[in-house]
């Protein structure tokens, strides 16, 4: 049985290129197949008096022909398909990844609104497929405030201690691995923290801060233990920031090769997909390609 492909959605657009470059590199870290996809959109329903223009066929379909034409005199190139499909590619999208190791998108296409940080087809994926999806942002995205950081390859994870999520770490050490980098775990907890008493009147926090963070990082010390026995090679360094986590995993971004975040699971009141607000600030700003991944299925 082959393995499956990784997948990236082509639209012409800049943006889209990187992905492809992004999902290029990746699947050959993977050994696995490329598959190279453009959702081709067209209207179900015209006036009678305006002619029907067929979509062309897969092989004269030009948004594929560029990539070709992209990728002409590789050497390198992983075993590659094109595919082109016709349909809504919010909807189309996200299918795509129950045939898919992972897929890869530019963080915005062709359509919608220049000035958005992230693409409704996007942010879709990221909510719905049932494989990791990997966004990769424009070039430039400016990260204030980020912590210090050694050289060399460097993947994110962000680790809630409160609920972690062992997808999440797998797929993050698993990249670690693939890519020879070191993986730094943002496992940040809610500081300050006080009691209402009246209101307007606070009561200092009963716990030092000392405590939290010891008690964090103890927790994410033994959430790591059996991922860093799978992975002897990868050197996992827990940081244990005050504060937002969602702002420490965006300042972390500057200069990582992947930021890897969890989608929220399931719940018996809140049975849509979400992806979590700290996951969808981190799709909006980080400064670094984002995968998002969904939690085992038995979790769900």
């Amino acid at each position: 049985m082959s393995a499956l492909p990784v997948i990236t959605a082509v639209d012409g657009s800049d943006d889209s290129l990187r992905a492809l470059e992004w999902a290029l590199d990746d699947a050959r870290r993977r050994g696995a197949p490329l598959r190279v996809v453009h959702v081709r959109q067209y209207a179900a329903w015209v006036p009678p008096a305006v002619p029907v223009v067929a979509p062309p066929a897969p092989a004269d379909d030009p948004v594929l022909a560029q990539v070709r034409e992209h990728l002409a005199g590789r050497t390198d190139l992983p075993d590659t398909e094109y595919v082109a499909l016709d349909g809504a590619p919010g909807a189309t999208l996200p299918e795509l990844g129950s045939a898919a190791q992972l897929l890869v998108l530019g963080s915005r296409g062709r359509g919608g609104f220049a000035s958005l940080l992230l693409g409704s087809n996007g942010m879709a994926a990221a909510r719905d497929a049932e494989c990791p999806v990997v966004v990769v942002p424009r070039p430039g995205r400016q990260v204030e405030d980020a912590p210090p950081s050694g050289p060399g390859p460097r993947v994110v994870v962000g680790l809630n201690v409160d609920g972690p999520d062992d997808a999440t770490l797998d797929f993050a050490f698993a990249e670690a691995a693939l890519r020879e980098a070191r993986l730094q775990v943002v496992a940040a907890y809610p500081w300050p923290i006080h009691s209402w008493v009246a209101p307007g009147e606070l009561l200092p926090p009963a716990i030092e801060q000392d405590a939290i963070e010891s008690e964090t990082r103890t927790l994410a010390e033994g959430f790591l233990a059996p991922h860093r026995e799978r992975h002897p090679g990868v050197r996992a360094e827990p940081y244990v920031p005050p504060g937002d986590a969602a702002g420490h995993i965006v300042a972390a971004s500057k200069d990582a090769d992947l930021v890897v975040v969890g989608r929220h699971r399931r719940r018996l009141l809140a049975p849509a997909r979400m992806l979590g607000s700290v996951t969808h600030a981190v799709l909006l700003h980080a400064a670094s390609p984002v995968a998002v991944v969904p939690p085992a299925p038995a979790e769900e």
